[in-house]
């Protein structure tokens, strides 16, 4: 009811939908974040959602997301930056996103997670990459990485301007990234993963488009929605 779940990723994780909670609209119902909703229907939210798969709020990691590629190493609380990575135990990491794409990783072997909210900017400045560095420096082995790509605004959806189209140019990713003024945030953050060494049969992606009406879009409302989670833990 209130994650969506891939099949390659064995520990317990989601990526939340719009549906199952509290909140009137525009944040209509499972609203995870922001600021203008009423605080005590996000506590309550996120209880709920949080309470489906055995997490307490209490054991969370979570972020103030600047749309950066900083990735801090997780710690019950808030922090700044834009991805999340840690080993230890019962300690769940979460990253927001309402048309950015939320990006989970998993290495089963070595036990060790991370999660990156990725728009465009943290895409173009390969955020991605950065958490699989991170992993690594905990133990993990890039060959042992699966990579999970949620939802998030999908190309046909997504006009940028042409200046980013070529600062996208100018980073080396590949014309497969865009079609004209369109830019394809999950087929950037794909090229960083490869880029990186992730094993493509490593690499899951939901291919859903967040103007669909199970989630919320900012884009598609105007500035005035909800927020989505993704959520990893090594339980």
């Amino acid at each position: 009811m209130y994650w969506i779940k891939t099949p390659h990723i064995n520990t317990t994780h989601g990526f939340s939908t719009r549906n199952g909670g509290v909140s009137a609209a525009p944040f209509l119902s499972l609203n995870l974040g922001g600021t203008e909703d009423l605080p005590e229907h996000i506590a309550e939210n996120r209880k709920r959602a949080l309470g489906d798969l055995d997490i307490e709020m209490n054991q969370v990691s979570y972020l103030n997301q600047i749309h950066s590629n900083i990735v801090c190493q997780a710690s019950v609380g808030k922090q700044t930056g834009d991805a999340l990575v840690t080993n230890q135990k019962n300690l769940a990491i979460a990253v927001g996103a309402a048309d950015c794409y939320p990006v989970l990783f998993y290495d089963e072997k070595n036990q060790v997670i991370g999660a990156a909210h990725c728009g465009w900017k943290g895409t173009l400045a390969k955020i991605v990459k950065n958490t699989i560095d991170e992993m690594v420096r905990l133990g993990a082995e890039v060959s042992q990485i699966k990579v999970a790509i949620g939802q998030g605004i999908c190309k046909a959806n997504y006009q940028v301007s042409e200046e980013v189209i070529q600062q996208f140019k100018s980073a080396g990713f590949t014309n497969d990234c865009w079609e004209g003024r369109q830019l394809d945030l999950l087929q950037a953050n794909k090229f960083v993963a490869l880029e990186s060494g992730i094993e493509p049969k490593h690499i899951w992606s939901m291919n859903r488009c967040t103007t669909e009406e199970d989630f919320f879009s900012y884009r598609r409302d105007n500035g005035k929605t909800g927020r989505m989670w993704a959520v990893i833990m090594l339980k």
